[in-house]
């Protein structure tokens, strides 16, 4: 029998709560100092990092652990990997129920296709960069794992869950000691990177009297109309069952879905079952396109005659799992990594965030002429930090989401997970054979660039043989 009041039972809650605390301590810091303010550094990045000032400071003082004490069930680091893991896949679920009346023109998917190929390339750029200096660094480095770079892209442009994903496959499967934290550290670094590196390009913008900089907090952009929160014909917002309940029940209904199709492919392909279960939040947004077309059957054949999916709560639903996913990816790093391969992280992180930047402006400057600007900062935020955090940089200078931007964020999903899936496969085949994979990847990269030039590249021959 269990007994209440023993750490097991409080355990797990006793850390969310302390995860929550953190953000609320992380908002108020930010909204009183100014410095911090100024700095667009995300308040869930801002909750992780005093997370883990606190336990660094208790590691120093008391050597333990501090998130594996008693008082956080004894497991606390575990459970923090094990949040920040299902978060991405929840954030990702109640995203993808979100639906958009916005009409498409041949333009603006070129433009969407455009985005998302570039976060593919940036991806692979990242790829190579960091794939180079781990392959280096191995000849220097005695039992240093080789295929470590190959967290770069992760940890940027996927993210805090990413990074976790790929870590804990290369510590389980291939004996990469510390990779969970490896890919934490990385994240964490790519957060930095979004903030400083942000705010320093907008400065320069502004310095330059290219953009207006607006105050986001003071934008028109977050009054929000009793329309968007209570669209027509959907369900009341307390009736037999709150609104928010069904919302979060859609959300876990698809992850339990996609819970049975990993299972099912995990029996299927049993050697690439860790690898099956690292896609959760892939085969997540599957679940919820299916169960949401489905929905949409019901709702056009009259079946159904409430709508049940709301786009607001949606956006909240997802941004909690993302807030909570963040601080506790953050919060969940130990720091002995960093101390053992701390030049590794920095040529990574400085040089990632380099990469970046060039290769993103470069791309904007050719082919986003008309808002080139705008798609920089969004698109940098996202690849080093998270999309949320490039959304922050663009209302910086786009309060009102005038440009198109937002949207081709939004969508660019469905041709990066496309064109993306491949890399995760390669990921795996990195450690084996780390030669040929930064070759492929390479090549993957140029061919990328041809897609994404074609319009210049083609045209150009074109010009050439009418002449």
């Amino acid at each position: 029998m269990e007994n209440f009041w023993d750490y097991n039972v409080w355990g797990s809650l006793n850390l969310i709560a302390c995860l929550l605390l953190s953000l609320l301590a992380a908002n108020t810091i930010k909204r009183k100092v100014k410095f911090i303010r100024a700095s667009l550094i995300p308040t869930s990045v801002l909750g992780g990092a005093i997370l883990l000032a606190i336990s660094g400071f208790y590691k120093l003082f008391t050597g333990n652990i501090f998130f594996d004490t008693l008082f956080f069930g004894g497991n606390g680091m575990a459970t923090l990997e094990i949040i920040t893991y299902h978060c991405l896949a929840l954030g990702f679920i109640a995203s993808a129920f979100k639906t958009s009346d916005n009409k498409m023109t041949k333009q603006r998917g070129a433009e969407i296709f455009n985005t998302g190929v570039t976060t593919v390339a940036t991806y692979l750029i990242q790829a190579v960069f960091g794939f180079a200096v781990t392959l280096v660094a191995a000849l220097l480095i005695k039992d240093f794992f080789v295929a470590a770079g190959v967290l770069l892209p992760f940890g940027y442009g996927q993210g805090t869950g990413q990074a976790l994903n790929y870590g804990n496959i290369y510590e389980t499967q291939f004996g990469f000691a510390g990779g969970k934290s490896f890919g934490l550290t990385v994240a964490a670094f790519g957060f930095i990177c979004a903030a400083l590196g942000g705010v320093i390009h907008l400065n320069i913008l502004k310095r330059k009297g290219k953009i207006n900089w607006v105050n986001s907090e003071e934008s028109a952009n977050d009054v929000i109309s009793a329309e968007e929160i209570q669209a027509e014909n959907e369900i009341p917002m307390q009736g037999s069952i709150d609104k928010m309940t069904v919302q979060v029940a859609f959300v876990l209904v698809a992850y339990l879905v996609s819970y049975f199709l990993m299972c099912g492919l995990g029996m299927l392909l049993p050697g690439m079952k860790s690898v099956i279960f690292g896609f959760n939040f892939l085969l997540g947004v599957l679940s919820a396109t299916i169960i949401k077309t489905i929905v949409q059957w019901l709702r056009k054949t009259k079946l159904m005659g409430r709508q049940y999916l709301n786009n607001f709560l949606m956006t909240r639903t997802s941004n909690f799992f993302f807030d909570i996913m963040i601080v506790a990816g953050i919060a969940a790093i130990r720091l002995g990594i960093f101390q053992q391969y701390w030049a590794v992280l920095l040529v990574l992180g400085l040089g990632g965030a380099l990469i970046t930047y060039f290769y993103i402006g470069f791309v904007c400057r050719r082919l986003f002429p008309e808002y080139e600007n705008e798609q920089f900062v969004a698109m940098y935020g996202m690849l080093t930090g998270t999309a949320s955090t490039g959304i922050v940089l663009l209302r910086e200078i786009d309060g009102e989401f005038k440009t198109p931007v937002a949207d081709n964020i939004v969508y660019q999903n469905f041709p990066a997970i496309v064109f993306g899936f491949p890399l995760m496969l390669l990921a795996t085949l990195a450690p084996v054979k780390p030669i040929l994979t930064w070759v492929i990847l390479l090549a993957f990269f140029l061919v990328m660039n041809i897609i994404l030039f074609r319009s210049k590249i083609f045209k150009s021959k074109k010009h050439k043989e009418k002449v």
